[in-house]
C-alpha cells in the first residue's frame, strides 16, 4: 500500500466513526526531531511512537509519549516482566501495524484486526488536550482532542494502558 492510501485509509476510519480531528499536509518527517520542524503553533502534544517486541517475539508494544521526552526503556522492561524489549523489524511492522519505519503511530491499530499489538501510553499525555501524529503518513499530521482520541482508542479493541515512561 502507497503512503497516500494508508493515508487516507486513517481519515476514512475516522469520518467513518464521526472522530473529529484537523490535519495538514508538511515535507517527509520520518524522525520526531524533524516532525517537530513542522508543527504549528495549535496546543497539540506531538507524540513520538516506538514499536517493540519482547525477546521471544511474541508479543509486541506499541509505545506513546511525548516527542520531547526520552523513554526509559530499561524501567519499561522491568515493569513488563518480558524480558529484553527491541525494536520490531520493518516486517513486523508491516505486518501488526501495515506501516513503514518513520509513520509510526496508534492510527496503525486500525490495521490490527487481531488486536495484537498492546499500546502504552505515558500517563502525562492524559493532561493534553489535544495530541498530534502522523497519519500512517510520515507527509502529514493529525490533531486530535483527547476525548476523540480516546473513542478511537476504544474503538479498535486493541488493549491499552497509561504508564508513566520517565
Amino acid at each position: 500500500m502507497e503512503p497516500t492510501e494508508r493515508m487516507q485509509r486513517v481519515f476514512d476510519y475516522l469520518d467513518a466513526h464521526a472522530i473529529r480531528y484537523t490535519w495538514y499536509a508538511h515535507p517527509e518527517a520520518p524522525t520526531c526531531e524533524i516532525a517537530l520542524q513542522y508543527c504549528r503553533n495549535d496546543g497539540a502534544r506531538h507524540c513520538k511512537n516506538l514499536f517493540l517486541r519482547n525477546h521471544k517475539g511474541d508479543r509486541h508494544y506499541l509505545v506513546c509519549f511525548d516527542a520531547e521526552q526520552r523513554l526509559a526503556v530499561r524501567d519499561l522492561e522491568q515493569r513488563l516482566h518480558q524480558g529484553k524489549l527491541s525494536f520490531a523489524s520493518e516486517q513486523r511492522l508491516e505486518r501488526w501495524l501495515g506501516q513503514k519505519p518513520g509513520s509510526v503511530s496508534p492510527f496503525g491499530l486500525i490495521n490490527d484486526p487481531a488486536r495484537h499489538v498492546h499500546l502504552f501510553l505515558d500517563n502525562r499525555l492524559q493532561r493534553c488536550d489535544k495530541l498530534a501524529f502522523h497519519p500512517n503518513d510520515n507527509r502529514a499530521t493529525v490533531v486530535i482532542e483527547q476525548a476523540e482520541f480516546q473513542r478511537y482508542l476504544d474503538l479498535t479493541g486493541n488493549s491499552y494502558e497509561f504508564l508513566d515512561l520517565y
